[in-house]
């Protein structure tokens, strides 16, 4: 019993400064993408050029049956995240349908160039990373919209001005943008460390094989292979901002099959943070359906057709070869 005890604490103690290391230098990269692209949002917020972006969304408005203020909304979201999209729908005169249609794609969409970045370091190309969601985004809001039956009226909220404000003193805007930061930082802090703690200890007594055998049947239901597992529920819970340094730690620690990491992103960019960002928008009065299933099936139907592609190419493949032998 004594012995089995002397083997358990040298295995914690190494499991808890690994884990606070790895834990340690993710935050610090993660501090890298998060204060420049957080400080430049900040500048285009206030100074109004976030404003006048929407001109790059409002064609398209129609196809999603929404009002070409619409666009500024999601314009927001894309740059500032779920927080701005809630803001901007607070105070402007949508329908619940129109809401229900933003939140659907905001929440595949948002905080697109941080969250990118983060899949472009943790083996998916970050600019396809990001195409892929604005694209899935506008399918999934579209497909929504049909089924839904929202119908968009010419006399819809067509007014943002109340939404555009006079510029805030550059050091009074930098003060509120550097207390905010911090804040965030502190709070991503508060759960790496011991989220990269608890994934070290759990490699070292053997928990994660256990966890992963149990999520395996979902897993398996979602398209992906059980060796991602951990990092499946890391974004699923935490989200790609927040579980950011995990993922891009554990994905260079270790050696992913290239096909299963792909599958992975694919699933993970559109269906993560499940739990915080669409509770967001429940004060709103949206249905939870919405909110959560389309992205979920979303998830599944996008890695399970990335699958039959990859057996398609792969079958081509050695076809191919087995032509060019019988032509030898």
């Amino acid at each position: 019993m004594t012995s089995r005890t002397e083997d358990i604490f040298p295995k914690l103690k190494s499991g808890v400064c690994q884990g606070l290391i790895k834990g340690g230098k993710g935050f610090v990269w993660l501090l890298k993408i998060l204060i420049p692209i957080s400080f430049a949002t900040a500048l285009l917020v206030n100074f109004g050029v976030i404003y006048k972006l929407d001109f790059l969304l409002t064609p398209v408005m129609t196809w999603l049956s929404l009002p070409a203020s619409a666009a500024l909304v999601l314009i927001i979201g894309l740059f500032t995240g779920i927080y701005g999209t809630v803001a901007a729908l607070s105070v402007m005169p949508f329908s619940v349908d129109q809401m229900t249609l933003i939140a659907i794609f905001t929440l595949i969409s948002h905080n697109i160039i941080q969250e990118s970045l983060v899949q472009g370091n943790s083996g998916m190309n970050a600019a396809f990373a990001a195409f892929y969601r604005i694209i899935t985004a506008f399918l999934v809001t579209f497909i929504c919209a049909k089924l839904m039956g929202v119908a968009l009226n010419p006399g819809d909220a067509e007014s943002i001005g109340h939404l555009v404000r006079e510029a805030k003193p550059f050091m009074v805007m930098f003060k509120s943008w550097g207390w905010g930061t911090l804040k965030l930082a502190v709070q991503i802090f508060c759960i790496i460390m011991p989220l990269m703690v608890v994934m070290e200890l759990a490699k070292l007594f053997h928990i994660i094989t256990f966890i992963t055998r149990i999520t395996s049947p979902l897993l398996s239901v979602m398209g992906l292979s059980r060796s991602t597992g951990m990092l499946w529920l890391t974004a699923t819970i935490f989200g790609l901002a927040y579980g950011a340094a995990v993922i891009v730690e554990e994905t260079r620690s270790n050696n992913y099959n290239k096909q299963e990491l792909t599958k992975l992103h694919l699933s993970i960019g559109v269906n993560h943070s499940m739990i915080e960002d669409p509770a967001l928008f429940l004060p709103l009065g949206l249905s939870v359906f919405w909110l959560w299933v389309p992205r979920l099936v979303a998830a599944v139907l996008v890695t399970w057709l990335y699958s039959v592609y990859s057996s398609a190419r792969r079958v081509y493949a050695e076809r191919a070869v087995h032509k060019k032998l019988c032509n030898h």
